[in-house]
């Protein structure tokens, strides 16, 4: 259970660094990013699938100016992971900010390799944002 929970505060402290080859490490190469999501067209959350598509995912993420990325609890146990994650982030082509919580879902494989990722997130507020 605790593995788990430390892999994810890594990743966390990866993405703080700018460390993306780290948490494309963390990733099984066939990962699935975004599993069960609906595509609404808003880039830095569409259903993805590989490692290689992840990290368009990052890419993706230099839309956002992240004014707070703050995790404030990880649950985990055997197979899963879900962290609490205080978000405020601003679209830079609109200014329009987006500030939510959002659950983030990691489930890992046998190895401690992250099969699947979803942010739990309020998709409207971003679609907003990014229109404009």
């Amino acid at each position: 259970m605790m593995r788990h929970a430390k892999t994810v505060a890594e990743i966390y402290a990866a993405f703080r660094r700018g460390d993306i080859a780290g948490i494309l490490g963390a990733l099984r190469e066939d990962v699935e990013w975004e599993h069960d999501a609906v595509d609404h067209g808003i880039p830095w959350l569409t259903p993805r699938q590989g490692r290689a598509q992840v990290a368009a995912f990052f890419e993706a993420l230099r839309a956002l100016d992240f004014r707070r990325f703050e995790p404030k609890r990880i649950l985990a146990d055997d197979t899963m992971a879900a962290a609490i994650i205080h978000v405020e982030l601003a679209v830079r082509a609109t200014g329009r900010v987006i500030s939510d919580v959002e659950l983030h879902l990691w489930t890992f494989d046998a190895q401690g390799k992250v099969a699947r990722f979803r942010h739990v997130a309020d998709t409207h507020q971003h679609w907003l944002a990014l229109r404009g």
